[in-house]
């Protein structure tokens, strides 16, 4: 081989090798963009059960693996808080109650919410169906309502009094805790619960020994104090905006799947795998209740946005002095279809 044939051997391997590089380039770009390499972590605020069916649908029935996206959907609890994890960068996604977001954002955290899981708070109270029931909010007064100290409830039981121009010197509070004992031994008389797991539970257990029961819900009442909602940070709606729109997508898809009453059998069942602690007949009922608290009407798509409820959450807060200034919520609510 003479010198000029070397050289031209040359040549062809660097174009050769130059092609290859931007293939690699090239395959790395589509996989990126389809989520074949994306691994994501999505930080619930709870524990697994049926209050999280969509959540648990995304992740078991395919939802996110469609979108080309590798999501570990992990469990909450009392000692997780999925915006802190988003800070130090352990999540990329994460379920907030409104309250959280906002405390959050006044100690300067970059979060931004991309929908609103829950339309009706599931916070309510439950009382017996033999006491006098409660239609207006001035019924409150003398009444032994249980309120958890430092709690969301307290500050929309406080809200409540407010309205009805009482304050705590006018009911009777009481400090709870999980054991609901005071509430059924009857010496707490309204008792502040989650509806849809809670509320079921005790229902149902009063209904056995012939007591019926009614829910106190603060929407009902003008105070609309916003719950759960899917959160990450400003940097990834900014640097990832493809992959926040796959997710998001995905996730909704599978909760409006899982509030279908037409698929209630498999949602069930997939419940069931990551919460066995509960009867079947539980499980049905809480699926049922939490349909109406996250798709309360046909027309409403899972996860809109209620900006004038996160402005009142905002409010309540800045009256009730958990927030020493205003942050603005309303700037930070970044999904579609947020309500004026």
């Amino acid at each position: 081989m003479n010198i000029r044939q070397e050289g031209r051997v040359r040549l062809i391997i660097r174009v050769i090798s130059a092609l290859v590089l931007v293939l690699g380039m090239t395959v790395s770009r589509v996989q990126a963009a389809s989520g074949d390499e994306v691994k994501l972590n999505y930080r619930l605020k709870w524990l697994f059960n049926t209050s999280v069916a969509g959540d648990i649908l995304a992740a078991e029935s395919g939802f996110f693996s469609r979108a080309g996206l590798d999501v570990r959907v992990k469990e909450g609890g009392p000692e997780k808080d999925a915006i802190k994890e988003l800070e130090l960068g352990y999540a990329d996604f994460g379920v907030a109650s409104a309250d959280q977001v906002i405390r959050a954002l006044e100690k300067g955290a970059d979060v931004v919410v991309l929908a609103q899981v829950f339309q009706i708070n599931p916070m309510q109270w439950i009382y017996r169906a033999d006491q006098p029931e409660i239609i207006t909010l001035r019924d409150l007064k003398k009444r032994q309502i249980g309120v958890t100290f430092g709690g969301n409830d307290e500050t929309i039981m406080n809200t409540l009094l407010a309205r009805a121009g009482l304050d705590v010197r006018d009911v009777d509070i009481t400090s709870v805790r999980f054991d609901f004992a005071p509430f059924l031994k009857k010496r707490v008389e309204i008792w502040p619960v989650y509806r849809n797991s809670q509320g079921v539970i005790l229902e149902d257990k009063l209904a056995r020994e012939g007591e019926a029961v009614r829910f106190f819900n603060p929407a009902d009442f003008g105070v609309s104090f916003v719950a759960n909602s899917v959160v990450t940070s400003g940097r990834m709606t900014e640097k990832h905006p493809d992959r926040v729109k796959a997710f998001i997508t995905a996730l909704l898809a599978a909760w409006e799947f899982a509030m279908d009453p037409a698929n209630e059998v498999r949602v069930l069942a997939e419940v069931k795998k990551k919460d066995k602690g509960k009867r079947d007949d539980i499980r049905r009922k809480q699926l049922a209740v939490t349909r109406v608290l996250v798709k309360p009407g046909p027309d409403i798509k899972v996860g809109t946005i209620d900006t004038e409820a996160w402005k009142q959450t905002e409010a309540i807060m800045l009256k009730e002095e958990q927030i020493k200034k205003p942050v603005h919520v309303h700037t930070r609510l970044v999904g579609a279809g947020q309500q004026p």
